[in-house]
C-alpha cells in the first residue's frame, strides 16, 4: 500500500488573513442594506393577497348551506402536518340527504399546526 503525499501551495499573507473574504461579505451586506425592505409591520400594514389566494383551509358548503364533506378522511390522511381531524358521523334515515353514507360529526383544523400546503 502506497502513501500519497500531496504538495499544497503556500498561502500568501492576504490569503492567510481572509481579508478578501471579509471584504466580500461586507460588500454583500452593504448591497442588501440599501435595497427596499420586504417585511411588513403586520397589524398596521396588511399584505395584498391575490384573488385566488388559498391560504386557510375551510370546510366547503353547497348552495343549501350543507357541508359537502362525506367524511372519507382523505384530507386527514394526506395532511403532511396532521392538522386536520375528522370524526365521521351518520346521517339520520329521515333526512333528505340519507343517500349520503356519512357526514362529519366533528371537523377540526388546528391552524397552529397547519403549514398552508394547499391540500
Amino acid at each position: 500500500m502506497a502513501v500519497v503525499v500531496v504538495d499544497r501551495k503556500k498561502l500568501s499573507l492576504l490569503e492567510r488573513t481572509y481579508i478578501p473574504q471579509i471584504i466580500g461579505g461586507l460588500w454583500i451586506t452593504l448591497k442588501n442594506f440599501f435595497k427596499p425592505k420586504v417585511t411588513l409591520e403586520y397589524p398596521e400594514q396588511r399584505p395584498v393577497l391575490p384573488a385566488r389566494y388559498r391560504g386557510a383551509p375551510t370546510l366547503v358548503k353547497d348552495p343549501d348551506g350543507r357541508e359537502k364533506c362525506v367524511s372519507c378522511q382523505m384530507c386527514e390522511f394526506i395532511c403532511p402536518s396532521k392538522a386536520i381531524k375528522v370524526t365521521p358521523g351518520d346521517i339520520p334515515a329521515s333526512s333528505r340527504y340519507a343517500f349520503i353514507q356519512k357526514a362529519p360529526k366533528k371537523f377540526e383544523i388546528n391552524m397552529a399546526r397547519c403549514i398552508f400546503c394547499g391540500y
